[in-house]
């Protein structure tokens, strides 16, 4: 079999696809969750805590040229290496949110199976030989 053929073999499998479609929606759901924390979340915590904004901390490793502005965005494109520990802490975050929110998803998905899963199913008959040897042994009791 040629290589071409088994990798299109394996590229139409229904799981690829499906993979495929995943990561196009969970791209676009990770948009979604970023616009939660920096739109939503951040805000509140910025109120609750004081006018902290987790992006703007960061430690400057090498030496600042003069007249650099002490902003993120300045110190790197003057090509000053940064430690951004404030830029780690808004996507940890950003991942916990997003876990959180996964979490609540997949437990509502599997209540919903739950419910929606037939009544459990009676047990089966017993073959009918055990139902003729019940039979007898209930006979032979009255019987006695």
């Amino acid at each position: 079999m040629s290589m071409m053929r088994e990798f299109r073999e394996f590229a139409i499998k229904g799981n690829v696809i499906d993979l495929a479609v995943g990561v196009i929606i969970g791209a676009a759901f990770a948009k979604i969750v970023d616009s939660i924390v920096a739109d939503l979340i951040m805000p509140l915590v910025a109120v609750l805590i004081g006018k902290i904004d987790f992006s703007s901390h960061f430690l400057v490793l090498g030496s600042l040229p003069a007249g650099t502005p002490m902003t993120l965005d300045a110190v790197r494109k003057a090509g000053v290496p940064v430690l951004a520990y404030g830029n780690f802490i808004t996507i940890a975050v950003n991942f916990l949110i997003l876990a959180f929110i996964i979490f609540l998803m997949v437990k509502q998905i599997n209540r919903l199976k739950r419910e929606a899963s037939p009544a459990e199913k009676a047990p089966p008959a017993p073959p009918e030989e055990i139902v003729l040897l019940r039979e007898i042994r209930d006979s032979l009791r009255v019987k006695s």
